[in-house]
């Protein structure tokens, strides 16, 4: 990554931590300040997975898909989220509480399965502790 596109991915994360999520507002004035396409900035706010081009809710849940948290059997613990939460990854609830998402490793691989919750992480998750930890952010 260059520094071009370093200085990029952080005023990305400035906009989104200011506003909740990059607004075509956002992207289009950022785009018009360094002088690149909006296609630009999109193609980068849509790579990366923290980054968000639609509003979420307050608590934004993300669950490790990868490999490790695969094996550790990280689908028992989406269908736990979804049953505490009414709701699918890629979903936000109606009221606005939680988001759902579905990510590539948050770090936590020694501890799988894992989640993180906004900046949070949580690990060796069973659906005992998902119901806790859910229970805890209403």
């Amino acid at each position: 990554m260059n520094n071009g596109q370093e200085e990029l991915l952080l005023l990305l994360q400035k906009a989104q931590n200011e506003f909740g999520y990059l607004s075509e507002e956002s992207v289009a004035e950022l785009a018009k300040s360094l002088a690149l396409p909006i296609s630009d900035i999109y193609g980068v706010a849509t790579f990366y997975s923290f980054l968000s081009t639609k509003p979420l809710g307050r608590n934004v849940i993300r669950i490790c898909k990868s490999m490790p948290c695969y094996l550790k059997n990280c689908q028992i613990i989406i269908d736990t989220v979804e049953k505490e939460i009414g709701i699918k990854p890629g979903e936000t609830t109606p009221d606005g509480k939680f988001s759902f998402q579905l990510t590539n490793c948050i770090g936590a691989c020694d501890k799988a399965p894992a989640m993180m919750i906004n900046s949070d992480v949580y690990d060796d998750l069973t659906p005992g502790k998902i119901s806790e930890i859910l229970k805890a952010c209403k």
